[in-house]
């Protein structure tokens, strides 16, 4: 895929350049935004950008793509590009946007190396940056097809039906398709963009994962309230718990994201923590209404009973299935066992497929106790809220 003169040179260059790609990025969405800020208004995610983990996961992005490059000449890395295609789809990215970036990256990668960048580096590089961008535009664009979408149009209003107060800080929307058009299907485990628009008049994205179905084309979203603590707070999940009432209207995308449960006969793992149980009771609930017979062990680990969002719908569904089996573990007080996810003494069912959802640290600890249980690695399938810090190490 790489050509054997800018492999070479990329090679030489990835220690330097992969240094500094903080700094770089960083630099890059300063100018960007600086030069073009109607990209911050339905495009980017202004809480990412203050708390820096969009210019870390498009740091590692690069990194990890460059690195691919070089193991691996004669492969793609599909799975670090379908992420992120995913996540371009549901924001509505088009190929011209493609053309922006690699301005903006190109001049903060030359201003922040100076003369390090020669001719020779530059064209290595770049090829890298589209080697990359065209696998990623070909892929979005099967996306936008598959979700009958045109130049990333896949926007339609929704109109609440109901809410439910899972938790203090987790609440419920069910959605009802606004208009006669057909809803495009959503596989469990996949995931919506809500667009709203900010009281400073800004229009925000965010994903939430599709955590039910319903009859009619009605489908759930389940909304954690994001508090800072320390930090700005979720401008647009703490706007949705104040403002969000049956009968309301919401703009939402086509469903989109690379992981959902697949079909097949081998035992399932369902593993969550925390809000993570979102596409975890999608899949339970897909698995009650297809009265699936695979052994299914479900594991969800949280602060305590009161702050499990979803726990009766996760109960009902895995008692609905007759080869499920349920752990969770609290933190503090009673309701499971004590402490965070520990399998000792959990049947992990042979040959299973897994899926993880849940904050970053979880999820690396149940993905080692689940290799050392006898799970397969390339059986491990995982879901990360926000920008992927994860992938590039993965």
């Amino acid at each position: 895929m790489l050509s054997a003169e800018s492999a070479a040179v990329v090679r030489a260059t990835l220690p330097v350049v992969g240094e500094a790609l903080d700094t770089i990025t960083t630099r890059f969405y300063e100018t960007m935004f600086a030069d073009r800020p109607e990209l911050l208004d339905g495009l980017f995610n202004r809480g990412n950008q203050r708390s820096g983990e969009q210019r870390r996961a498009l740091a590692g992005s690069i990194a990890g793509f460059a690195a691919a490059l070089l193991e691996h000449p004669d492969e793609r890395p599909d799975a670090l590009l379908a992420r992120i295609a995913h996540k371009h789809a549901a924001v509505g990215i088009t190929e011209d946007q493609y053309v922006i970036v690699h301005k903006y990256l190109f001049g903060a990668i030359a201003e922040v190396l100076g003369d390090a960048v020669t001719p020779g580096v530059a064209a290595a590089w770049d090829e890298v940056y589209w080697l990359m961008a065209g696998a990623l535009i070909a892929m979005e664009a099967r996306i936008y097809a598959e979700a009958g979408a045109r130049d990333g149009r896949t926007w339609r209003p929704w109109r609440v039906a109901d809410r439910r107060e899972e938790t203090a800080d987790v609440m419920s929307l069910v959605l009802a398709p606004v208009g006669d058009e057909p809803v495009q299907p959503a596989l469990p485990g996949q995931y919506v963009s809500v667009r709203v628009r900010m009281p400073d008049g800004v229009r925000q994205l965010r994903q939430y994962t599709i955590s039910g179905f319903g009859e009619g084309g009605q489908r759930r979203i389940t909304v954690k309230r994001v508090r800072g603590e320390g930090a700005p707070d979720g401008e647009v999940s703490n706007l949705l718990h104040a403002t969000a009432r049956p009968g309301d209207e919401l703009t939402l995308s086509a469903p989109f994201g690379d992981v959902a449960l697949g079909d097949g006969d081998r035992p399932l793992v369902l593993a969550s923590a925390g809000i993570g149980c979102t596409p975890i009771t999608a899949m339970l609930q897909h698995l009650a209404l297809t009265a699936d017979r695979r052994r299914v062990l479900l594991l969800h680990a949280d602060r305590s009973a009161a702050h499990h969002a979803l726990r009766r719908d996760m109960e009902e569904l895995a008692d609905a299935l007759p080869g499920a089996d349920r752990v969770f573990w609290y933190e503090h007080g009673p309701g499971g066992r004590a402490g965070r996810i520990d399998l000792t003494g959990v049947d992990v069912p042979e040959n299973a497929v897994a899926y993880l959802c849940g904050p970053l640290e979880f999820m690396r600890d149940a993905r080692e106790r689940l290799i050392g249980a006898g799970v397969a690695p390339r059986d491990l399938h995982y879901e990360v809220f926000g920008p992927d810090l994860w992938l590039p190490a993965a």
